[in-house]
């Protein structure tokens, strides 16, 4: 289907783009890779008047670290996430996880600002961020604030951005050296959404758990922290009851939709089987802390 008409506008910076949606309102959408919003467009779910392409801001693309920060521009695509080095040597798991996501045509044009920020609850990256202790920081007319990704999601769609606001960049501290990670994905096909998706990060000192998060993608309207499930495994050695145990804490937390993925009870239990799954490859993974 085509897409009905619009005026197009693709500002040189994030001054320029801060602008336009202000000036633009309600009316203007941003513009990253386009995976989310275009297809709306083309079912006519979505129809701007205005799309403001964020494409040519080249300060809003590369990756780096300051001090003990790993900083990735928003419009930095999964594909760049793949080939950087930073990322290989201090977060595998979102190199793991990037490859999960869709298929290599989607990942040369989608950006990690793009999944982050439309509050998509299907998307990978957010539950993995707030499993990261990210920040995303943020632009508009009122200047630049940071808002950690676990308050950044309100409900499906429905994310902490106020009008006009852009997310620029995404800030991550770097984990500890010998840490354990792992992102667990069930889908039904390759390039599809999870049935339901785990990640894990966490340390391991004297044989047992000294540290560990866990976040849960696409089993509510927003992604979830599955804090009691991570408390729960915390000095321990993973034995079977307590990986039962964090299972169960995590699948009480869960609210999937019933949809052509499976029923409530049949996602729940998935999510449940993902957490113990990406707990045990996590730990495999991981070396003593310090």
């Amino acid at each position: 289907m085509i897409t009905g008409q619009f005026d197009y506008h693709r500002p040189a910076t994030v001054a320029e783009a801060v602008q336009l949606m202000a000036s633009l309102g309600e009316e203007a959408n941003l513009l990253a890779g386009g995976h989310s919003l275009i297809p709306m467009m083309k079912l006519r779910l979505a129809a701007p008047e205005h799309l403001v392409d964020l494409g040519a801001i080249s300060g809003l693309k590369g990756i780096s670290r300051e001090n003990d920060t790993i900083v990735i521009g928003a419009m930095t695509t999964q594909h760049e996430l793949l080939a950087d080095e930073t990322i290989a040597a201090s977060l595998p798991i979102l190199r793991e996880t990037a490859l999960l996501i869709a298929d290599p045509q989607v990942r040369y044009r989608g950006t990690i600002g793009g999944n982050v920020a439309n509050g998509d609850p299907g998307n990978d990256m957010p539950a993995l961020m707030m499993t990261l202790g990210a920040r995303y920081r943020i632009e508009g007319q009122n200047g630049v604030r940071e808002v950690a990704a676990a308050e950044f999601y309100q409900g499906a769609y429905v994310t902490a951005l106020e009008p006009g606001e852009i997310v620029t960049a995404i800030a991550i501290p770097a984990p500890a050296k010998g840490h354990g990670y792992a992102y667990e994905k069930l889908k039904r096909k390759v390039g599809d959404y999870a049935t339901a998706a785990a990640a894990v990060m966490l340390t391991m000192e004297g044989g047992t758990v000294a540290t560990c998060a866990i976040g849960l993608t696409n089993l509510s309207d927003t992604p979830l922290l599955a804090e009691e499930a991570a408390g729960l495994v915390v000095g321990s050695s993973l034995d079977e009851a307590t990986l039962k145990k964090a299972a169960a804490a995590a699948e009480a937390i869960m609210s999937p939709a019933a949809d052509t993925r499976g029923p409530v009870e049949y996602r729940k239990h998935v999510g449940g089987i993902m957490v113990a799954r990406a707990l045990t490859r996590a730990a495999g993974r991981a070396g003593e802390a310090g």
